[in-house]
């Protein structure tokens, strides 16, 4: 069975070709630039909508870790032969960031709706069976643009802003992720879902950058922000307005679907440096 995968470089593909390989698939695996492959792994060079190679051989399923629309538009019309089945991930930030303050993130939230319902319009104008992932805040590989780098900056700076939050959160390890995506490659794998995928526990925004600090591979001086300060924070950075409101708002998923379906019990967050593409000392 060949399984193309696209955002293969990212932060899930990372966890995902092995597992895939693991689970005895052959990868065809799509980047901008040529890599080695491996056993039952082959680079292509590619990029979506309009760069991708002209003709693939018989696919058992195809996972897109990377933007929907762009994928959407490339699957209504891809010589695909057969009818892979369709696995693909977008954020929760289509629920969290619907109602932002900030018109870049409802724009944000919309685009990914907009994806989402382009994917499954395609996928039923082919008669393809597919799943869309909504994975929370995304960590485990050191590539993520939302806890890797505070990490790396208060491992140069030596200090670790703690900010007061109350807000639940449940972070999720791409290796999770992967696991959900291979689980929904499956033939008996039920189809045509938008399913939440957040980590193992839910803990306060407060105690999550605790946790992080507390991987760290040097020690750091903490630093507390007191709500006050937070309160200031926007009129101080305007672009930092969306971020500091969240504090106090959750933002979690519903495991109870991703388990009953796909099987798919994600870890709790239990970060180490490695986490955050840090060599432990």
């Amino acid at each position: 069975m060949t399984v193309l995968v696209l955002g293969a470089s990212s932060q899930i593909g990372h966890f995902l070709l092995p597992r895939l390989q693991a689970a005895g698939h052959d990868v065809l695996a799509i980047s901008r630039q040529a890599r080695a492959g491996g056993a039952h792994l082959r680079w292509i060079v590619g990029q979506l909508p309009d760069a991708m190679p002209a003709a693939l051989p018989a696919l058992a399923g195809i996972v897109s870790c990377g933007p929907l629309l762009p994928f959407a538009r490339w699957l209504e019309a891809a010589p695909l032969d057969g009818a892979p089945r369709i696995v693909a991930t977008s954020s929760m930030s289509a629920q969290t960031k619907r109602d932002s303050r900030v018109p870049a993130e409802r724009a944000l939230a919309q685009s990914l709706r907009e994806g989402e319902a382009a994917l499954a319009d395609a996928c039923a104008r082919r008669g393809l069976r597919w799943n869309v992932l909504r994975p929370t805040i995304v960590y485990g590989a050191g590539l993520d643009r939302s806890l890797t780098p505070i990490a790396h900056r208060a491992s140069r700076l030596r200090v670790f802003p703690l900010p007061a939050g109350r807000g639940q959160r449940q972070p999720v390890h791409a290796d999770d992720i992967a696991q959900a995506c291979v689980a929904a490659l499956r033939e008996d794998a039920p189809s045509g879902h938008v399913l939440p995928i957040g980590g193992g526990e839910r803990l306060s925004a407060a105690a999550m950058f605790a946790r992080v600090r507390a991987s760290l591979p040097v020690a750091t001086l903490p630093l507390p922000i007191p709500r006050p300060l937070l309160r200031l924070g926007p009129r101080l950075v305007p672009r930092l307005q969306g971020p500091l409101a969240r504090l106090e708002e959750d933002l979690i998923a519903d495991n109870t679907e991703l388990t009953r379906l796909l099987g798919v019990r994600p870890r709790a967050f239990q970060p180490d440096a490695r986490c955050w593409g840090l060599d432990a000392r």
